[in-house]
């Protein structure tokens, strides 16, 4: 049982190892695909921070920040292959937000100016809830 317990642990932890190994080749001079990806969310994210505080979010490379998340995919997919749980913790932390934005863009039918109407949503396509009037 141990051993399929390694091996499922290997076969997750190979899509994030290779992953980032594949970020690594195209990063190229200017980041690459991953940076410019990322740059239009960084943007964002800097200026609902600046707009928060009041001051002045400084500059980021968004090159050093592909690298960083580069070698944290990389990382926490060894970790995680040895059972650490930080490595589970670090992929996590890197992807939740990816994958929430990649559920409102592609499977959420409303649309994400209606976050609010979630549950509902959520019940009626369970069979939970009926808007239909009897």
């Amino acid at each position: 049982m141990g051993f399929f317990s390694f091996l499922g642990r290997v076969l997750f932890a190979a899509f994030f190892i290779l992953s980032a190994w594949q970020t690594y080749n195209e990063f190229g001079v200017d980041g690459g695909p991953a940076a410019q990806e990322l740059k239009p969310k960084l943007k964002v994210a800097l200026l609902h921070i600046s707009s928060k505080f009041g001051i002045a979010a400084p500059e980021v490379d968004i090159k050093r920040v592909v690298a960083t998340i580069t070698a944290l995919k990389g990382f926490g997919g060894l970790l995680f292959v040895f059972g650490s749980s930080f490595g589970a913790y670090l992929l996590v932390s890197l992807y939740s937000p990816d994958l929430f934005s990649l559920f409102l863009h592609y499977w959420w039918p409303i649309g994400s100016e209606n976050l609010a109407n979630f549950p509902l949503y959520l019940a009626s396509a369970t069979g939970y809830y009926n808007s239909d009037p009897l």
